[in-house]
């Protein structure tokens, strides 16, 4: 509650009589409101923008030929995605922009339960950054694979009882919110804010999904999809990660009526392309290049997600806002020059301007566990026009179900329990890779993050996976030699190391693997990390077998066609 005090100060510098805490001089402010700029002071003061014209403050930035924009909301992501810890990925993600973000940290919830989260909520303590954790509502993901964690409904409501949670995050068993399973609806009905991951679904389905009261989708492939999902009352989101680039496609459902439902998000991006070009900055910017007028894209990544949580005052350079404000060298932010958060200036020409803490991770490490391994129990069976086969696709994580008649030309791929030993073993065909002459292999497979390994010889997948220790991370077999271990230490799924190793690490291993000669139009690691994912169409892989995701169930059997 604020303080007739604070407020008649306020009032004070508004109206010229007071200086404000700092004033941005002379900039060419961006008015999202009215789509034009207005050339003039902006005054800051108690965190807050008093007023818009000319003004003298304590502190003063000469702002000329500058542009002065609200700061991003990235709506969705995993922090574990970038494979560079929540702390080191705040300070390369508020120097690009963002200063409010959703994050979802399901991936180290699959691997380390309710430790993990708390792991990463010690990481963002001393981050100027407000990021609000959506509790993980889907752990596992399914009932159909192996994790190490189990969260019930009470669970759910436990935990969503501490206040260190800003809503639920996506609802991605969207079956189980269809056909009313008790135990889902209790978790959707435990927060008033519940995000949703409904890729494909329409129709009566699609009614039945959002009568429950999600609000948002970031599943969307089709401009279609999109249209019916706005139009059913929902906000969508527009994603652009680092294997999911779904901006180009959807583009095109951004319109005068559609826009302002709209929001960016990264959902998984890779740390060095947040250092290279940004998250919500990538969208602004790919956008505009695509047609997109400037205030549309700046209201996308900003006002937009506000309003769809529910944050008043955030979101626009205007009176009683809060001063969460880009300083760029252009109205389309491809250079940003400052940033500031509740009107404190937090990064600087591409550098955070603050210490992050250490968070303790002694519970989250050395999480990788299973039997010894037989490359035999590693190759599919195959009956020529009979087996499902994965056919993985372009800039997406959506699978197809093919029948060929041969096996020239696909890969073996295996996903193995990875927690408690168990000796769980899935395996399938992949078309699409192209890899040749090896192997790779991984910790990071979504959600429940076994080890996944493809490669075009059962041997050197072994090899691969033996290669990633009890620590887990990345590996790369080539002619029989291990090439290469890119160690993700924490859960298996990101690195304790700093933000440039992580990436020399990353770039080697990516450079070492172009010896397999896979597809170039694919980030080979990343796909592979997703192959796993059952809640996405149309075909994936789990511990327990090769999964039907259009029908929910497994292939029942090689003939299953």
């Amino acid at each position: 509650m604020i303080s007739t005090e604070q407020l008649s100060h306020r009032i004070g510098v508004a109206s010229g009589r007071q200086k404000a805490d700092i004033v941005l001089k002379n900039g060419n402010v961006v008015d999202i409101f009215c789509h034009r700029i207005i050339k003039c002071d902006v005054a800051i003061t108690d965190g807050i923008i008093v007023g818009l014209g000319q003004y003298d403050g304590i502190k003063n930035v000469d702002c000329t030929n500058k542009y002065i924009m609200p700061s991003f909301f990235d709506t969705h992501l995993h922090f574990e995605s970038s494979m560079s810890t929540p702390d080191k990925y705040l300070m390369q993600a508020v120097a690009k922009g963002v200063t409010t973000l959703n994050a979802d940290p399901h991936e180290i919830a699959n691997v380390c339960g309710k430790e993990g989260i708390d792991y990463m909520i010690q990481c963002v303590k001393s981050s100027p950054v407000d990021v609000h954790f959506m509790l993980p509502s889907c752990v596992p993901a399914t009932p159909f694979e192996h994790g190490n964690a189990n969260f019930t409904a009470k669970d759910i409501k436990e935990m969503f009882a501490t206040g260190k949670f800003f809503g639920l995050a996506e609802m991605m068993n969207y079956p189980g919110v269809i056909f009313a399973d008790k135990e889902v609806l209790e978790k959707v009905a435990t927060a008033d804010i519940c995000d949703g991951h409904a890729p494909q679904v329409s129709g009566n389905q699609l009614n039945a999904y959002l009568a429950t009261g999600i609000r948002s989708d970031h599943e969307c492939e089709t401009v279609d999809e999109v249209l019916e999902k706005v139009s059913k009352g929902m906000y969508v989101m527009i994603r652009e990660g680092s294997q999911t680039k779904n901006l180009t496609t959807l583009i095109g459902a951004i319109n005068d009526f559609t826009k302002r439902r709209l929001m960016f998000c990264t959902d998984d991006r890779y740390i060095g392309e947040v250092v290279e070009s940004g998250t919500i900055q990538n969208c602004v910017v790919k956008s505009v290049e695509k047609g997109i007028d400037i205030y549309d894209a700046l209201t996308i990544a900003s006002l937009n997600a506000y309003e769809c949580y529910d944050i008043k005052n955030k979101g626009a350079i205007s009176v009683n806002y809060s001063a969460d404000i880009i300083v760029a060298d252009d109205i389309v932010p491809r250079n940003i020059l400052q940033v500031y958060k509740d009107g404190k200036l937090v990064a600087e020409n591409g550098k955070a301007l603050y210490t992050p803490n250490k968070a303790d991770d002694s519970k989250v490490t050395d999480t990788v566990r299973i039997k010894p391994l037989a490359a035999s129990r590693l190759v599919p069976e195959f009956t020529p026009g009979k087996t499902p086969v994965m056919q993985i696709l372009k800039d997406t994580v959506v699978t197809k179900t093919i029948y060929p008649d041969t096996t020239d030309g696909l890969n073996m791929c295996a996903v193995i329990e990875r927690h408690n030993a168990t000796g769980n073993i899935g395996t399938c065909w992949v078309r699409g890779f192209n890899l040749k002459n090896g192997a790779i292999a991984q910790t990071v497979g979504h959600d429940s993050h076994n080890i996944t390994v493809l490669g075009d010889n059962a041997e050197d997948m072994v090899k691969a996976v033996n290669a990633l220790g009890t620590k887990g991370g990345m590996s790369l077999v080539v002619n029989g030699n291990v090439e290469y271990v890119f160690q993700l230490d924490i859960a298996g799924l990101m690195s304790s190391k700093d933000t440039v190793t992580v990436i020399e690490e990353h770039r080697i291993l990516e450079e070492k693997t172009k010896a397999l000669q896979i597809n170039k139009d694919i980030a080979p690691f990343m796909l592979l990390s997703f192959l796993s994912l059952i809640v996405i169409p149309e075909i994936k892989i789990t511990d327990r077998g090769l999964f039907d995701v259009n029908n929910f169930r497994f292939f029942k059997s090689i003939d299953d066609k």
